[in-house]
């Protein structure tokens, strides 16, 4: 009996060292190779459980059990932290249990300021590290992306809000682009469609509109003038002759205007074609999408550059030409 006693012992340490090997085994296991790094999210208040089958679910872990059995073990389960955990290379559960229990990634911010062009934010997000800028380039340019937002097949131009964002490291660029559109659609509400209505302008000719407004002016006290004009020429059949759609689609940075630029052809010159560009020429913010669906009720036709940021408007063309050639005398006169 005693020799059985001590079989069965001996038998029963066998296991359990081949247990523990057996667990120790996979808890320092490296989970399944990464194709691409992965964003983990922790929420506040989450259970380990639920962190622990998201790891499963994005392919990070082969099995939640290990994991969850050596955070019990050790007390790691209270230590797990909330925010965004960018996982870059195959980790073992207790090196991911570690990682769970350190600092989260910080987030990436990005601030889009208003007047960029749709080739400006994307080469803007993929110097905040946010993608590469063909990424977003090719994702603007696709009419499957375009369509499923709703998008006018011309292109996303006029429709990413200008904003501080901020995203977790390794935000999918189309997420990333669907924030900021979304963010114009909260912004560019129903009442404004139907205030630009109002005046003769669908949604898509207000945004056209906006965008013009933002290239040519920063004060907020002449945006509603600024779109008053446009909508005064607009009426009256009158080319809108703005000059910053003659710059719209150079990419060489070169922002002269010759006289031959302002007779050249181009969907986008308002000198050569009536009425407004067929797409917005930048992606306008707030304060010139609310102008261009609420211009002031003024019967002015033409304005001209004072050379400080403020603009000088007129209701006839001679009093127009006259302050062309007043301003552009005090302009010679100061470079001299």
């Amino acid at each position: 009996m005693r020799r059985r006693a001590t079989i069965f012992a001996l038998v029963a340490t066998a296991v359990l060292l081949g247990g523990a090997a057996l667990f120790g085994w996979q808890l320092h296991r490296p989970g399944p190779p990464l194709t691409a790094p992965v964003t983990v999210r922790v929420a506040q208040g989450e259970r380990l459980a639920d962190v622990a089958r998201q790891l499963v679910e994005r392919g990070l872990l082969r099995s939640a059990r290990p994991l969850l059995l050596w955070a019990r073990l050790t007390g790691r389960d209270r230590d797990i932290r909330t925010g965004d955990f960018r996982i870059a290379a195959a980790l073992s559960p207790v090196e991911l249990l570690e990682r769970l229990a350190g600092a989260p990634d910080a987030l990436q911010v990005v601030t889009i300021p208003e007047g960029l062009t749709v080739r400006e934010v994307a080469a803007r997000l993929s110097k905040a590290g946010l993608g590469p800028e063909d990424a977003f380039l090719a994702l603007l340019a696709d009419p499957s992306f375009l369509a499923s937002e709703g998008l006018p097949p011309e292109g996303a131009e006029g429709y990413l809000f200008p904003d501080t964002y901020s995203f977790e490291a390794a935000t999918p660029p189309d997420r990333i682009l669907r924030t900021m559109i979304h963010r114009f659609r909260d912004v560019f509400t129903a009442d404004m469609t139907a205030q630009a209505a109002r005046v003769g302008l669908d949604g898509h000719q207000a945004v056209t509109l906006a965008s013009l407004v933002e290239e040519e002016t920063a004060r907020p006290d002449e945006r509603p003038l600024v779109a008053a004009v446009f909508v005064n020429r607009l009426r009256k059949g009158i080319p809108l002759q703005a000059d910053p759609t003659v710059l719209y689609g150079r990419d060489n940075g070169d922002r002269r205007i010759r006289r031959s630029d302002l007779a050249r052809p181009t969907p986008h010159n308002t000198y050569t074609t009536k009425g407004l560009p067929p797409t917005p020429i930048s992606n306008p913010g707030r304060a010139a999408l609310e102008a261009a669906c609420a211009p002031a009720d003024v019967p002015y036709l033409y304005f001209v550059a004072r050379g400080d940021g403020s603009h000088e408007f007129n209701v006839e063309l001679g009093a127009h030409n006259q302050a062309v050639a007043r301003l552009r005398s005090l302009e010679r006169a100061r470079h001299q």
